[in-house]
């Protein structure tokens, strides 16, 4: 039953309309970055946890592309996230009024359903280690509930780096 839940969470997600873009230096060779570190400072605006999260992520997919952790790096790599209030356009209206010819009365009010959500700037950077300039950057843009379990956090995480990842390296025509 659990799975289930899990799987559920995964589909809502997957529902959302987060986009990665994505910017690169067109005239780099990523053959040429097999190995990888994270900067000391990695994950601002993350606390300590979901650095912990986001980092074990990123080594478990980056190790699929077949690029592994090095103590000499061909290129670093750095995550920001930034949250910020979302507009919640979700609320049930209601209304009392009434009125003749000569004068109205109306009361109004709005109750907001889905609770609080908030926008997610995720971003990631992979920096040339040899001459330290900024190689290729993925950004991605999600809602976020304000109140998330641990669980529900690492899921967001392995969703949105899986599909930060999927765009790297870039599809040279």
């Amino acid at each position: 039953m659990k799975n289930v839940h899990y799987l559920f969470l995964v589909l809502m997600m997957s529902c959302s309309s987060s986009k990665v873009i994505t910017d690169y230096d067109g005239q780099v060779n990523f053959s040429n970055f097999r190995t990888y570190a994270f900067y000391e400072d990695v994950g601002k605006g993350l606390n300590e946890l979901d650095v912990k999260r986001v980092i074990s992520i990123m080594k478990t997919e980056l190790n699929t592309l077949g690029v592994q952790e090095s103590e000499n790096p061909d290129f670093f790599i750095n995550i920001i996230s930034k949250i910020s209030e979302a507009n919640n356009n979700n609320t049930i209206g209601i209304g009392i009024g009434s009125g003749n010819r000569n004068g109205g009365f109306g009361v109004s009010g709005g109750i907001p359903i889905g609770g609080n959500k908030l926008n997610e700037e995720f971003v990631v950077e992979f920096v040339d280690a040899s001459n330290n300039t900024l190689f290729w950057e993925a950004v991605l843009n999600s809602k976020i509930k304000e109140k998330r379990k641990p669980e529900e956090k690492e899921l967001h995480f392995q969703e949105i780096i899986k599909n930060i990842l999927e765009k790297y390296p870039p599809k040279l025509k």
